[in-house]
């Protein structure tokens, strides 16, 4: 395939993740098709300013519309023809699916279908999906390895997006699509989503108000900097399940039945929530005002991903400190909210 042929698909590209992803192909002399609904779920400028900036390359070709809009990705496969897919439009948030599960119907299950039903009429050379460390549920056993079971979701996001993750395996075995589905952890750094908890901190810490400390602040996540989640995503483009496939080693969750894997994609060391918020204090310069509370329902109280497999199949990535991530976005917010 050639540079100038190279075409992706990027739904979600006006988001926090999908920006940045979007932004290292065209970088790379890709063509880059993003789809974006614009929603209203964060601050609809925000994501209008990431696809100025993405407009700039000359290769991107923004569309608006949503994943479950009846024959949109159709349309869209059919005109470009993607070789390359990375699906990471989703209503997002473990609270929010509380108070609106219907949007998550909608948006992750009805629109990853119409995103596979697409895929089955014009296949792509790969599909990479996005999932999330939330399908490991109540898991205890850490570090979350991709073999482990995954069938005891907290939240009704997690259990659409593990939800995505089977609709994808049937697909890839019926109709010989190669889909990766990856596994987030906690990403963080600028650009990032308002609804997050490093953008909360910063706000509310510059602003003088409360932060809320969900557990009493007895939590732990796999903070993952945004630069290293992009990088290891478009790494893994160029290696595609294939049909009868051979595992790389006993990590491997390379189905036995389609060419399907999950791939965690984490820092692979999981810190304290305090911790984090001390690196927020010093990367403003001023000590939070803490609201401490008990856990919220559908949380868990810790995520650490194994990043073995990660590592086996894109080989050495980097793996940005996190009072230096932390540092980065809170540059970035000042810049852009000219504190």
């Amino acid at each position: 395939m050639s540079v100038e042929t190279r075409t992706a698909l990027v739904t979600g590209s006006a988001g926090f993740i999908g920006f940045h992803v979007a932004k290292l192909l065209l970088q790379d002399g890709w063509t880059v098709v993003g789809l974006d609904a614009m929603t209203d779920y964060y601050d609809v400028s925000l994501k209008e300013k990431r696809h100025e900036m993405l407009a700039e390359f000359g290769r991107f070709v923004p569309v608006i519309g949503r994943l479950e809009d009846s024959g949109l990705l159709m349309s869209l496969f059919e005109r470009h023809q993607p070789q390359v897919v990375i699906h990471l439009a989703a209503q997002a948030g473990v609270r929010y699916s509380i108070d609106e599960p219907r949007s998550y119907v909608e948006s992750n299950l009805v629109g990853t279908f119409e995103l596979l039903e697409a895929a089955r009429a014009f296949p792509p050379a790969h599909m990479l999906l996005a999932s999330t460390s939330s399908a490991y549920g109540a898991n205890t056993e850490m570090p979350y390895a991709e073999t482990h079971k995954a069938d005891s979701q907290m939240s009704f996001y997690a259990a659409t997006k593990k939800a995505t993750e089977s609709m994808a395996h049937s697909y890839a075995h019926l109709y010989h699509l190669p889909v990766t589905m990856f596994r987030f952890f906690t990403v963080y750094g600028p650009w990032g989503r308002p609804d997050m908890a490093l953008f909360k901190f910063t706000k509310a810490i510059l602003e003088g108000t409360p932060i809320d400390i969900y557990n009493h602040g007895d939590m732990s996540r796999d903070f993952t900097y945004i630069d290293d989640l992009v990088a290891s995503i478009v790494a893994l483009v160029g290696v595609a399940p294939a049909v009868d496939g051979e595992p790389v080693s006993d990590a491997d969750s390379l189905s036995a039945v389609a060419p399907w894997r999950v791939v965690n994609i984490g820092n692979g060391q999981p810190v304290q929530l305090m911790a984090f918020v001390e690196a927020i204090e010093d990367a403003i310069g001023q000590e939070a005002v803490k609201n401490f509370m008990p856990m919220q329902p559908g949380d868990v109280p810790a995520t650490w991903a194994s990043a073995r497999l990660l590592d086996e199949l894109s080989g050495k990535r980097s793996k940005t400190e996190l009072r230096e991530g932390v540092a980065n976005f809170v540059d970035w917010f000042r810049s852009y909210y000219a504190v």
